[in-house]
């Protein structure tokens, strides 16, 4: 089978069969079009490349070509799409189309991840800095203490609207990776101050939180999506803020996430319910948190084992 074939019938199949996420199928299709970019780098015309030709050296050259493409790119990135060549050579295998075996494609060893958190202190300083009565401010200050208090990625975060949350019974559903549907609940905190900015705001638009960069004779000609904030927006939003909070860790959004479940950790919370609230698919997701209970199971074993 041609390899231009091969990839449109793959994306197909995980957006049908597997039901994979829009994100998902798109970070695929980019993957496999570096593939075909790498091939005519090649001298290999990748419209009439045929997918049993595909071998292990090319493969790893593959790899080669993206550290040449981008010397700095980290071995998560690397293995990014060495992992969608393996799923598209796996699917090939279940459909018995002839080309390598997807287990034949070794992974890059990387160190485990360390995760950047948060102290209480630290914690402290971002909420209370600065401290104003702007509608600016007090958005801000609700899409931080949402995303700490409720453990949100933030692409789960922007994409959220007015009817999505519930503020009397303080719960939501969101829908995250895979697709996958969770609860999630609000500290009696973050709910109000979501109320708070919602009071403030006289717009009809859609989204929970939005731009308030708008001219008001605007305001009508604008759609949902053109005022929705983006990841990018939050991001240096959080970075300008712990700035001013003299903080001088490089966090984002995801810090905020992070230092949420090192907060639960602290006090004792068990590793599977961390699990089911930070939506991750593995355990083994979970446990990089487990770093920061090294000192507390300390003081356990000093107190008990005398």
């Amino acid at each position: 089978m041609l390899f231009t074939d091969a990839h449109i019938k793959f994306l197909d199949y995980l957006e049908v069969i597997k039901n994979k996420s829009p994100k998902t199928i798109e970070q695929y299709d980019r993957h496999l079009k570096k593939f075909s970019e790498y091939l005519e780098d090649k001298n290999i015309d990748s419209f009439k490349f045929d997918v049993k030709n595909i071998t292990l050296d090319l493969a790893e050259w593959f790899r080669s070509y993206l550290y040449k493409l981008n010397w700095k790119i980290s071995i998560k990135t690397a293995n990014a799409y060495m992992i969608t060549l393996r799923a598209f050579l796996k699917y090939l295998e279940k459909k018995w189309i002839k080309s390598i075996s997807p287990t034949s494609i070794d992974l890059i060893k990387a160190d485990q991840r360390q995760v950047e958190f948060l102290t209480e202190d630290e914690l402290e300083r971002l909420f209370t800095t600065p401290k104003t009565n702007t509608i600016i401010w007090t958005r801000d200050l609700a899409i931080m203490e949402c995303i700490y208090s409720t453990w949100l990625r933030i692409s789960e975060l922007t994409a959220l609207n007015r009817n999505d949350i519930d503020l009397k019974r303080k719960e939501f559903a969101v829908r995250g990776k895979g697709r996958k549907i969770r609860v999630v609940y609000l500290t009696d905190h973050a709910a109000e101050l979501i109320k708070n900015y919602l009071e403030k705001r006289t717009d009809h638009l859609s989204p929970l939180f939005i731009r308030h960069n708008i001219k008001l004779e605007n305001i009508d000609a604008l759609n949902d999506e053109n005022v929705r904030l983006t990841r990018f927006f939050i991001t240096n939003m959080i970075k300008k803020y712990a700035i001013k909070a003299y903080i001088l860790k490089d966090i984002s959004a995801h810090t905020l996430r992070h230092s949420f479940a090192t907060t639960l950790l602290n006090a004792w919370a068990d590793l599977r319910s961390i699990q089911e609230m930070l939506g991750h698919a593995s355990i083994n997701t979970t446990q990089v948190y487990t770093h920061v209970t090294n000192p507390k199971l300390k003081e356990v074993h000093k107190k008990f084992m005398k």
